[in-house]
């Protein structure tokens, strides 16, 4: 007889179902990062050099020497709280930042 092993899917509401959620459903995104909250559209994510990253534009959120808002390129480990929103994003912003990375694996990204 040969034994089958089923693989436990993510949680219906794991982190990693909430961000390709709201990127496909184009949500933003507010995330406690760094003990501050912000408010993202979230773009890209994947595995950069072995490490889950997701690629935001910040529309709110600590300025950080940059500016509140832009571009922030986020490890997915170091997200202390993750909500889906009700509002929603155009979509994406263009090809400018998509050649700043090199995607190890890209699991989403905005169209």
């Amino acid at each position: 007889m040969c034994a089958v092993r089923v693989m436990n899917p993510a949680p219906i509401d794991s982190l990693d179902v909430r961000i390709r959620r709201a990127i496909a459903e184009k949500r933003l995104l507010e995330i406690r990062y760094k003990n501050a909250v912000r408010l993202a559209e979230p773009h890209d994510y994947g595995v950069i050099d072995g490490r889950e990253r997701l690629l935001v534009f910040q529309l709110r959120g600590p300025d950080s020497g940059k500016g509140a808002v832009g571009w922030r390129l986020l490890d997915v480990d170091k997200i202390e709280r993750c909500v889906v929103t009700d509002q929603t994003f155009a979509g994406s912003r263009g090809q400018a930042h998509q050649r700043h990375y090199q995607w190890d694996t890209l699991h989403a990204r905005v169209r």
